[in-house]
Parts: structure tokens; C-alpha cells; sequence
């Protein structure tokens, strides 16, 4: 049997797991609104794929409306977003400021009511 060695592609930047806010949230419909708990970073497993795909972004919205979330409800398992990894740390334009894609929240109360929908959608 042929072994081959495959080395992983570790990324010089990457999110630290907690709760965040897509650029799209808008405070005025909640603290769910647009929030996510980033997990981790997933890797690729097989050297042959595109390189904008090596790293991913694992995460799981916190609010009920989600593609993602709706799939978890009829697969009956967990279910994850992916985004590349690079595409997840980037920043945007929006109205003519550059933001991050997602901002790690801070903000203790927030984060503790973001705990309590987390576990409850994900257990």
C-alpha cells in the first residue's frame, strides 16, 4: 500500500471561537439579528482543491430563519455554515466605510443572551 504524506494548510489568520456579528445586522431587529457562533476553522482533506478552500470558516447562525438551521430541523443532525476562510476575515465595503465581515462581539450582556439561543437551537 502507497502511503502519501499531506500537509495541511495552516492559516496565518483565523477567527478565535465566539459570537458574531455579520456585517448585515441590524440592531434595531435584535440581538439575533445576523449573529453567529464561529466555531473553528475546518480543512480541506485532500490536496487537490481550489486553494481559496484549503481553510474554512465553520459556524452556525443564532437565528431560526437560517437555510443552515432549517436543514438542522428536518436532518435531525448538526449542520454548519462553511465560508472560505480568507472570505470570512475579509472587510467590506458598506456606505462607503470599510467593516469587517463579521465583528467578534464583545459586549458581555449580549453574549450572554446569544448563549442561551445558542443552546437552545443547537443544544
Amino acid at each position: 500500500m502507497e502511503s502519501t504524506s499531506f500537509m495541511l494548510q495552516i492559516p496565518s489568520t483565523f477567527p478565535q471561537p465566539g459570537f458574531y456579528y455579520h456585517y448585515k445586522h441590524t440592531p434595531e431587529k435584535g440581538v439575533r439579528d445576523y449573529a453567529y457562533f464561529i466555531a473553528g476553522v475546518g480543512f480541506h482533506t485532500e490536496d487537490d482543491c481550489r486553494p481559496q478552500d484549503a481553510n474554512m470558516g465553520v459556524y452556525q447562525p443564532l437565528y431560526e430563519s437560517a437555510a443552515v438551521y432549517q436543514a438542522h430541523l428536518t436532518m435531525g443532525v448538526p449542520t454548519f455554515d462553511l465560508r472560505p476562510l480568507a472570505m470570512l476575515m475579509e472587510t467590506v465595503e458598506v456606505n462607503g466605510q470599510t467593516v469587517p465581515r463579521f465583528q467578534k462581539i464583545t459586549d458581555t450582556n449580549m453574549i450572554a443572551q446569544l448563549a442561551v439561543f445558542q443552546k437552545e437551537m443547537w443544544g
